[in-house]
């Protein structure tokens, strides 16, 4: 027996919805919990596969934890491993954040390579560069990541991209270092400014998140500290999406609409409505989408993990589209099940070339990766007929109630076992 989504198309969705705690944030948060030397309690915390991983993960390490009502309380003092289990890891690619924290708290840990959607390279590279700044020795082995330092000390570092992860690996070591850590051309993303904030509520001294240049002064310890995180900046966009791609009228709650910017530009420049407020946005299909040009980037741009379901809104377009994917080179897995539903889509290489249809139809799909997933049940709304996705585990890792949420909406949808 598989769990399925089916999704009887068609129908604008019209009323209110709140967006959950966000899981970028989350999952750069929960880990950096363990830096501390008492309890930490997260609040606003999605629902989802990602953070009941990371929860396990924390526990096999020897954490005390307990995750219910969107609240997580840890207490990191029995701590008593810097080996991570390899069968967690896998799950997902946010476990590599383990590096950072546990170095912080023993000045070693193993931990796999990470796994995760598979949408592309995503090499360690700048991970390592970082962390071997401040110190520390890396040895590959048999999949692992063998990490040791004496002592860590802060570093001037200067990223060769502006990678989110490795940004956030290096604060996460930086925070119990010695010294001051300077990361340059760091990642700018609200996310890293959530795990900012965090840290600084601990007792580290964390200016310039939100920048390209992040100071880090750590501590020899961190105390605990309560923390409520961001709202989902993507669970917001696909919202915006949905809204537009259903001939809808959807008011989004507990948003930051200052994150949107880039999301709010093209979907105005497509046509659609957008009328922000101060922890709210409303947006309004009218009519089919007008054709643009989509080119996504590091925040703000325009963010790679909406490129999927707004190529699905493109595909019905009022002329030609083009997306080029500048982050991740194979995140075009979602594309020959848009064919299969009626798309005209032609990639080639990074770029999607996007010829606008009437209409798609619903036809059984899979969801291959987390922003796939959404991609499809985006489709799926959009479609005349049935659409019946699989592989909703992938979906389940980043949206919280997605499919209760839609009911309110008014989405004929369901999810089955077959």
């Amino acid at each position: 027996m598989e769990e399925k989504i089916v999704i009887h198309g068609g129908k604008p969705l019209v009323g209110t919805v709140t967006v959950s705690g966000g899981k970028n944030p989350a999952v750069a948060v929960i880990p950096a919990t363990l830096l501390a030397d008492d309890v930490c309690v997260i609040e606003n915390l999605p629902d989802i596969n990602d953070v009941h991983v990371l929860c396990e993960m924390m526990e096999y390490l020897g954490a005390k934890v307990k995750f219910e009502n969107n609240t997580l309380w840890v207490d990191p003092r029995p701590l008593h491993t810097w080996r991570a289990p390899t069968e967690l890891v896998r799950k997902m690619r946010a476990s590599n954040y383990l590096m950072g924290v546990l170095l912080g708290r023993f000045g070693k840990a193993e931990v796999a390579i990470p796994g995760g959607c598979d949408i592309g390279a995503r090499p360690m590279d700048q991970h390592i560069k970082g962390l071997n700044a401040l110190g520390v020795e890396i040895e590959l082995k048999q999949g692992i990541y063998r990490c040791r330092v004496d002592k860590l000390r802060g570093a001037e570092i200067y990223l060769d991209m502006p990678s989110v992860g490795a940004t956030v690996n290096i604060m996460l070591a930086a925070a119990r270092a010695e010294g001051t850590t300077i990361i340059s051309n760091a990642a700018r993303e609200p996310h890293v400014v959530d795990l900012a904030n965090f840290l600084s509520a601990m007792g580290a001294r964390v200016k310039g998140a939100g920048t390209d240049v992040i100071r880090v002064q750590g501590r020899p310890t961190l105390r605990g500290a309560r923390y409520s995180i961001l709202p989902d900046q993507i669970e917001t966009g696909t919202w915006m999406c949905i809204a537009a791609a259903t001939q809808g009228d959807i008011t989004i709650q507990n948003c930051v609409p200052f994150h949107m910017e880039s999301v709010s530009a093209k979907l105005t420049e497509m046509g659609m409505e957008v009328e922000e407020g101060d922890d709210f946005l409303r947006v309004r299909g009218t009519g089919r989408p007008r054709p643009v040009h989509i080119k996504t980037q590091p925040y703000p741009g325009f963010p790679t993990d909406l490129q999927q379901p707004f190529t699905v809104l493109l595909s019905t377009c009022t002329g030609t589209s083009t997306v080029l994917e500048t982050i991740y080179e194979a995140r075009y897995g979602h594309v020959d099940h848009l064919r299969r539903m009626g798309a005209n889509i032609r990639v080639e290489d990074r770029v999607a070339i996007i010829t606008g249809v009437p209409e798609l139809w619903g036809v059984p799909v899979a969801a291959t990766d987390l922003r796939a997933g959404a991609a499809m049940i985006v489709a799926g709304l959009m479609a005349d007929g049935t659409t019946t996705i699989s592989n909703v585990k992938y979906i389940d890792r980043g949206y919280e109630h997605i499919v209760d949420k839609l009911l309110e909406l008014g989405a004929d949808i369901q999810r089955v076992y077959e």
